[in-house]
């Protein structure tokens, strides 16, 4: 029998639960118990916004202000990475890597990829119709588009609870 090759897997993880079904959905078809994957969980902490005066004397904020929302960026971070890695507790001989950067998440993931020279990156998707993806943009569709590796999206599936 070959011996299974060491894999890095980065997955993509953010507030909604569409990443969660993507870090689960992992798990469950992708990740062996036995083999030796690696699993870099990244959470991307968006930029913080630059709020000034429109005359140009300052800012809009307080430092105490600015201080206290760079603090709920902080915890969001913290409780999202806790939440993934008690996903991934029931998966024991996984090696599980936690990740927490600032940016545009376009930028942090495919940075880290990168850098990490990663074998797989798994994301979830929003489902965006084609009008809110104009606007907002992809995060996927730019990873997928920008990645030398392959870039797995997976899409949870709709509710029929009639919402």
């Amino acid at each position: 029998m070959a011996e299974e090759k060491e894999r890095k897997i980065l997955v993509a993880v953010d507030e909604g639960e569409e990443s969660f079904y993507a870090l689960s959905w992992c798990l469950t078809n992708i990740v062996n118990q036995n083999s030796k994957d690696t699993l870099v969980l990244l959470y991307a902490r968006p930029p913080r916004p630059v709020y000034s005066t429109l005359d140009g004397s300052g800012y809009l904020f307080s430092s105490d202000i600015l201080a206290t929302i760079e603090k709920y960026s902080h915890e969001v971070a913290e409780c999202v990475i806790e939440k993934a890695q008690r996903l991934c507790k029931d998966f024991n001989d996984i090696k599980v890597e936690s990740k927490a950067e600032h940016g545009d998440p376009r930028d942090v993931i495919c940075q880290a990829a990168e850098r990490l020279n990663v074998d797989l990156v798994v994301m979830g998707s929003h489902g965006y119709g084609l009008i809110k993806r104009a606007f907002l943009g992809s995060v996927s569709n730019h990873c997928a588009q920008n990645l030398k590796c392959p870039v797995l999206i997976v899409k949870k599936p709709k509710s029929n609870g009639g919402n």
